[in-house]
């Protein structure tokens, strides 16, 4: 009998806003992976657990959500001005795919703690005490981003008293920047309306806000698909309709964003666009059994994220509902409460989802009848879980 033996990779298993992923640095990773293709997305589906048809990822280090089913890789950054290239990929429970389509908003929070922990920043941008501001490239969208990151002593400050709905402990603040997430040479709104009508058999015609900030994102209001905007995980996710459903609005808003170019593709782009549903601001119980007041914030939202009901918020549909809710005219602004659509274009929104509240800001301007999207700002926590080493067994090479 043969005995299989298993490659041993540097890596580190962190918390980055409400997700969870293994990070790597880029030189760690064996040769033939530290190139995009068939190696690397092999080598991470293994390392996550993937494909699983249990959905559960007992034999590997994904967590059986979208949420805790990511990996990222980052290297010193090539670009200028920047100090850290960021790559993401979000791993399918079920399927042998990684996506890498987009970036993970939530994991950004992340990336400059270990980026200074892991020697890829210069020390002359790293204060003794104080905020380092890490400069980062991520890749997957070609976009900036900045990360606030408190450092005491030259160290990364990781506890603190800052609290983030969906995460149980508190944790430092880490503020983060999107710079311009959609740039003067991208189409915020791809299909040059600010609401859409979607024709989907089934389901029948409904209004659609298309966006492309911070990830390409799918609006719709909850009444118009027979829901409040309040919903639980478990409301949704246990409903095969449902969720069927909110797949079929996805891969018809995808087609009509011009992401795909027939509806099959949808099962091959899972990560993006995202679908999200809204609703006015209502009181309601979240997860932990808090409560939420409607006078708390602006509007209710939820968020799908590979096929399920997000537990919170993603990132980056943050960025996205933020950005939409300074636009006159798109379904976000027009649910918001508290006359926010008549602030000037330099404003935040707070949104109910399923685990509590957020707060994001955006910035806008219209220039020659054009919209653009400047800057998105919120804070987030991280924090590392474990390091060392992740274990997978060579037959991942014979894959490959």
């Amino acid at each position: 009998m043969d005995y299989i033996t298993q490659l041993k990779i540097p890596a580190t298993y962190m918390r980055g806003g409400t997700s969870k992923g293994v990070f790597f640095n880029l030189q760690d990773l064996p040769k033939q992976a530290q190139a995009p293709g068939k190696a690397r997305d092999d080598l991470l589906l293994r390392v996550i657990g993937s494909p699983d048809p249990y959905e559960k990822q007992i034999d590997g280090m994904g967590g059986a959500s979208s949420s805790t089913s990511k990996a990222v890789i980052l290297s010193k950054s090539d670009k200028a001005e920047h100090d850290v290239n960021y790559l993401f990929g979000q791993i399918s429970i079920d399927k042998p795919k990684v996506d890498w389509s987009g970036n993970c908003g939530n994991l950004t929070a992340a990336v400059g703690s270990f980026a200074v922990t892991n020697q890829l920043v210069d020390n002359s941008r790293i204060p003794q005490n104080g905020i380092a501001i890490i400069r980062i490239w991520q890749e997957n969208i070609q976009k900036s981003i900045v990360a606030h990151v408190p450092i005491q002593n030259g160290q990364v400050v990781e506890c603190g008293h800052f609290e983030l709905d969906g995460v149980t402990f508190p944790s430092a603040e880490i503020k983060i920047e999107f710079i311009q997430p959609v740039d003067a040479s991208d189409i915020l709104f791809p299909t040059g309306n600010l609401v859409d009508q979607l024709d989907i058999p089934d389901v029948g015609s409904i209004s659609a806000t298309m966006i492309n900030a911070g990830i390409p994102t799918i609006f719709v209001n909850a009444v118009d698909i027979g829901y409040l905007g309040t919903e639980s995980q478990e409301n949704i996710n246990n409903d095969p309709a449902a969720l069927q459903k909110f797949e079929k609005i996805r891969a018809y808003g995808a087609l009509k964003m011009g992401l795909i170019e027939n509806l099959d593709e949808a099962n091959n782009r899972l990560h993006t666009p995202k679908i999200v549903y809204i609703g006015p601001s209502t009181d309601y119980q979240c997860t932990s059994g808090k409560q939420v007041s409607k006078n708390q914030i602006d509007l209710c939202v939820r968020a799908l994220s590979m096929g399920k009901l997000h537990h919170a918020m993603m990132g980056t549909a943050a960025v996205s509902i933020a950005s939409a809710s300074v636009i006159q005219g798109t379904i976000v602004n027009q649910l918001i409460t508290g006359n926010l659509a008549e602030k000037a274009r330099h404003s935040y929104v707070v949104f109910g989802h399923p685990s509590g509240t957020l707060k994001v800001g955006a910035q806008a301007a219209k220039n020659l009848g054009k919209w653009t999207i400047e800057k998105v700002t919120m804070s987030r926590s991280a924090r590392v879980l474990m390091e060392g080493k992740v274990l997978i067994p060579h037959t991942w090479e014979q894959k490959a």
